[in-house]
């Protein structure tokens, strides 16, 4: 998918390089001369340009995008790149950054803004979220203990939904550690089911990734009872 990042800072960069090695495409864009730099992030595509203004959009063809990072140190201007990008492009998804915690409601979808977050990491995993449903997403690593939390949202045609999770042959050394569905939490034990579309987080080592990921899928994405 085609990603637009708005303000390519040390923020900017760092998500620009996560969804880069996932495979995707990205534009970086910013106002600043000074922080266009190519060789800090050679495989992305780079702007000059001002993400308020509406003529820099569309040179950046915006109704292109799949999602619109707005990644910027400064508020008011994510808001008005979340607001442009959503009403004028009509861009499906928009990320932005909240950089003053007592600004977080203006961050809303009356401005455009489907997420806001703050942390690169957790920014570039709620991109992947929304385009990947089936697919395991990596929201954090554990360094001391070569493993990640992880999330996986449960497709309708995985073999597991409606099943109870003392029933599911998960990875060794995998644990179900939540399971957020409808707005609640909650906490798994081997008799409660898991249901489709719930969000399932995981911690689990690296090299078992990819086997939880094969087990709980649907057969098209490599999946198996």
């Amino acid at each position: 998918m085609r990603v637009a990042i708005a303000g390519a800072g040390a923020v900017g960069r760092s998500i620009a390089r996560e969804l880069i090695d996932n495979g995707h495409a990205v534009l970086l864009i910013d106002k600043d001369p000074s922080s266009i730099k190519p060789e800090r992030v050679p495989d992305a595509e780079w702007l000059l340009a001002d993400s308020c203004e509406l003529s820099s959009l569309e040179e950046a063809r915006l109704d292109k995008c799949d999602v619109v990072i707005a990644a910027t140190g400064d508020d008011k201007v994510n808001l008005v790149t979340s607001l442009l990008a959503k009403t004028e492009f009509g861009v499906p998804r928009t990320v932005a950054r909240v950089n003053h915690p007592n600004n977080e409601w203006l961050f809303s979808e009356a401005w455009g803004v489907d997420v806001n977050v703050s942390t690169p990491r957790i920014m570039s995993a709620l991109v992947e979220e929304a385009v990947t449903v089936g697919d395991l997403v990596r929201l954090f690593t554990f360094r001391q203990g070569n493993a990640n939390l992880v999330e996986l949202t449960l497709p309708a045609d995985s073999p597991y939904v409606g099943k109870p999770t003392g029933l599911i042959p998960f990875p060794d050394n995998c644990a179900l550690v939540s399971i957020l569905r409808d707005g609640q939490v909650y906490v798994p034990d081997a008799e409660q089911p898991i249901e489709s579309g719930d969000e399932l987080l995981f911690v689990v080592p690296e090299d078992r990734e990819d086997e939880l990921e094969r087990l709980l899928a649907p057969t098209e994405h490599g999946g198996s009872a």
